[in-house]
């Protein structure tokens, strides 16, 4: 059979490959009419996913990758976040002259958006001056003058690049979680960067990350038509558990969600140093009808310690903790040169037996420094044992729980919770007031690392996930591949289904299209 071609569609096939090879490809604006319209004052309800390809110059630089677009759409969501670094299209160290190759992989990604209906949003994840990966960087942007002038320079570059393409197809989210910054300075930058994007293309939707690692917003930026993004990783000791970048990760207590709000730092009575009403007993009330289990975990003393635990103000149990060097019942010895104590890492469980009769159980530290229990364990007779996670929020005063007996097996209770209205007062109200004062909001990361269980990670997303809802806030997962991810995760609890050459989690996956 002769196939006759078009000359006109063989024309406009020349001239796309031809824009395509110039970099020229993103001359005429884009359309993608199927997605939302965006603004400073009203961002979407995206939904989607951070692409880590050009996260790092040394971790991760590869081509993004169109599959990745297409599954996206596929499974019906809208939004990607790419987080890049920018010595990826930077030649040979010199950050005023730019890689073209390296820069066409990235108009590939907003090309694949278009063409996938999912809007692309730019991200500096390391800017120049500016970073909160490894290493840091040499210089100060929110210091030093000719940093500010490279970055904006940057800036400019990406917006006379794609300049035209509509805002519901593509967005710049200017840096990523600024910290160690004060309002005024972040401000000063973000007029300077912003005036050099508008300078090119004066209609382009420019997105800031709140301060504070983006937790908190920044009213003054309302003026500078700067809609901002906030993250979704509280409480950080259950969506980092255990992750290697996070000093102490290792030590965080296994996560449990929804949970009691407790804390598990005794000060010793003579520590002047903490306030008096700090300096208080852990307390467990309950009705301890027969002789019950009670597990401590001991994790860190400081200096030394004696632990006392008392049944309705008579002492039942104690022990006397002497931090030191070299091999002891701690797993890790630290000395503190500051304050010439070893600071030492026990991690090790204590057993006692609450008498029959009890009402209280107090745990108070009479002489000594500081300790701090990660967790707290109760086992009635013939029941599997109840337990608690305590947090070690520095100058707190410690938990002061219940222990309800009459259901099996017992359950701590507490009137201060960590649950889905917590994350709401904690995370979100804040972000609320803005957003009614003419700022849009989103979420631009959020996620649990693949050594949280499972099952609390789904708990906890789905908490995050109705509030983002009830807030009329978009979110994008970190990451799409990858260990928070929906593909790939590497979850040991997980059963993952085979799904286009890789392993679907199929329940994160319901949960998050339900949102």
């Amino acid at each position: 059979m002769t196939r006759s071609w078009n000359p006109l569609l063989i024309g406009s096939i020349f001239l796309f490959v031809t824009a395509l090879l110039a970099g020229d490809v993103f001359a005429q604006p884009a359309t993608a009419a199927d997605l939302p319209d965006a603004s400073p004052a009203h961002l979407p309800r995206w939904r989607g996913f951070n692409l880590l390809e050009k996260f790092h110059v040394e971790w991760n630089n590869h081509p993004f990758v169109e599959a990745d677009f297409q599954i996206i759409h596929e499974l019906g969501f809208n939004f990607v976040r790419l987080p890049m670094d920018y010595r990826i299209w930077i030649k040979d160290g010199d950050w005023n002259a730019f890689d073209e190759e390296q820069l066409r992989q990235i108009d590939h990604a907003v090309q694949w958006g278009k063409q996938y209906s999912i809007h692309v949003c730019i991200n500096f994840h390391r800017a120049p001056g500016y970073t909160v990966a490894s290493p840091p960087e040499a210089t100060s942007l929110w210091t030093d003058a000719e940093t500010q002038q490279v970055c904006a320079k940057h800036w400019a570059a990406f917006a006379r690049r794609y300049k035209g393409i509509p805002n519901r197809q593509l967005s710049f989210n200017l840096f990523n979680e600024p910290s160690h910054v004060d309002t005024d300075r972040y401000i000063a930058v973000v007029t300077k960067i912003a005036a050099a994007i508008r300078a090119e293309d004066s209609e382009r939707l420019i997105i800031s990350d709140g301060l504070d690692w983006g937790r908190t917003p920044i009213a003054e930026l309302i003026p500078l038509k700067v809609a901002q993004a906030t993250r979704g990783y509280t409480p950080m000791n259950i969506t980092h558990y255990k992750a290697s970048w996070v000093e102490g990760a290792e030590q965080y207590p296994i996560p449990v969600w929804p949970r009691v709000k407790a804390n598990g730092i005794l000060y010793a009575a003579g520590k002047a140093d903490v306030p008096a009403d700090v300096r208080k007993p852990l307390v467990i009330s309950g009705t301890f009808d027969v002789a019950t289990r009670l597990r401590l975990r001991v994790h860190t003393v400081s200096a030394k310690a004696k632990l006392i635990a008392t049944a309705d103000g008579k002492e039942f149990w104690n022990r006397d903790f002497l931090p030191g060097g070299g091999k002891g019942e701690w797993k890790e010895s630290h000395f503190i040169e500051q304050w010439h104590v070893y600071r030492n890492v026990y991690d090790h469980d204590y057993e006692t037996t609450i008498p029959a009769g009890t009402k209280r159980v107090e745990l108070s530290v009479p002489e000594g420094d500081w300790l701090s229990l990660s967790e707290i364990a109760i086992q009635l007779p013939g029941q599997p044992e109840s337990m608690i996670s305590l947090q070690g929020d520095w100058g707190q005063a410690p938990a002061q729980v219940m222990f309800d007996a009459s259901q099996a097996p017992g359950r701590f209770v507490s009137q201060q919770m960590e649950d889905r209205k917590w994350l709401w007062d904690d995370s979100i109200a804040r972000w609320q007031q803005i957003s009614r004062n003419g700022c849009g909001v989103m979420v631009g990361e959020f996620g649990c690392y693949n050594q949280t269980p499972h099952s609390v990670t789904l708990a906890w997303m789905e908490d995050c996930l109705q509030n983002w809802k009830q807030a009329d806030m978009g979110w994008a997962l970190w990451n799409f591949r990858g260990s928070f991810g929906i593909l790939d995760s590497g979850r040991d609890d997980v059963q993952y289904e085979s799904f286009h050459g890789h392993q679907l989690d199929r329940k994160m996956l319901t949960l998050l299209q339900r949102y």
